[in-house]
């Protein structure tokens, strides 16, 4: 008999849940109307399944922009805003297009929004700790302004070509690894720039990092649960597989080779933000029946 040692903090966390659940009751609304569309302005999660159970309720997603101006004005129609969060300019599309909107932009997110438009204003530069090509980094750079960037490592901020007198604002991606923060910042002020940080990685993050390591360290095989674009998920792919050679990086119970965990007694699961329970259920299920 295996040992199976589950993260407490598996699956969704709370802007996570939030928003899915938003999408759900919109979607409830609007097939008892029979009068009204749905729509998510990007997906509203990074999981295929919750996108594809959405489909099948009626819930569109929108690629951006231009999908989202070619929307009919004043027909019914409502846009929810997705947890990673959007630019000003979306809004003001919806208010000029009088579509409805449902922000379930997620609390944390919007935090940083807030204090990239402050710094912006007080005269910084402001630069995110970042994937540049994520959607929650995408959103915080439209707030920042023009000259906001994104970079992943000290070496890409120095080749943004910041002046080491121009003052500079600091923030991270939400989901992004503390330790790996701290080191870009510490090594960006020892080289001497007038910089000001935020430590704006959420605490959900945070737990749901530290608890993966720890299990990791524990454990003779390590199961990680998330979409494949998820970029929590991969963050705690890569965490665990510091910890533990043996990561194995699943979306569901289907994508898991339970043949490659036969020589392994103790094995750990943990999952991303975006990962429903039902699936991190049907993994453990999965591991438990066959041995």
């Amino acid at each position: 008999m295996k040992e199976i040692l589950l993260a407490e903090s598996a699956g969704f966390c709370f802007g996570v849940k939030r928003a899915v659940e938003t999408v759900y009751a919109e979607a409830e609304r609007a097939a008892v109307s029979g009068r009204e569309r749905v729509y998510t302005y990007g997906p509203i999660i990074h999981n295929e399944t919750v996108v594809r159970d959405l489909e099948r309720r009626g819930v569109c997603a929108l690629s951006g922009t231009e999908e989202l101006k070619a929307l009919p004005d004043h027909a019914g129609i409502t846009v929810i805003i997705r947890s990673h969060g959007v630019g000003p300019e979306v809004y003001e599309i919806c208010r000029e297009k009088g579509i409805r909107v449902v922000d379930a932009t997620c609390p944390f997110v919007s935090k940083i929004h807030g204090i990239a438009a402050e710094e912006r204003r007080a005269g910084r530069r402001f630069v995110i700790i970042g994937d540049p090509g994520h959607p929650e980094v995408q959103a915080i750079m439209a707030w920042g302004g023009p000259g906001t960037r994104a970079v992943e490592s000290a070496e890409e901020f120095v080749s943004l070509g910041i002046g080491k007198d121009e003052p500079v604002s600091i923030a991270a991606q939400t989901t992004y690894q503390g330790a790996k923060f701290k080191k870009i910042i510490d090594k960006i002020r020892i080289m001497g720039y007038d910089i000001r940080s935020f430590n704006t990685i959420c605490n959900a993050t945070h737990e749901r990092q530290s608890e993966a390591a720890e299990i990791a360290s524990k454990v003779d095989a390590m199961i990680v649960i998330g979409g494949r674009s998820s970029s929590n998920t991969r963050k705690l792919a890569e965490i665990c597989s510091s910890v533990c050679p043996n990561t194995f990086s699943i979306q569901t119970a289907e994508d898991l080779d339970l043949n490659l965990l036969a020589p392994f007694r103790r094995i750990g699961i943990t999952a991303g933000a975006s990962t429903p329970k039902h699936i991190i259920e049907e993994v453990q299920i999965s591991v438990r029946a066959k041995f």
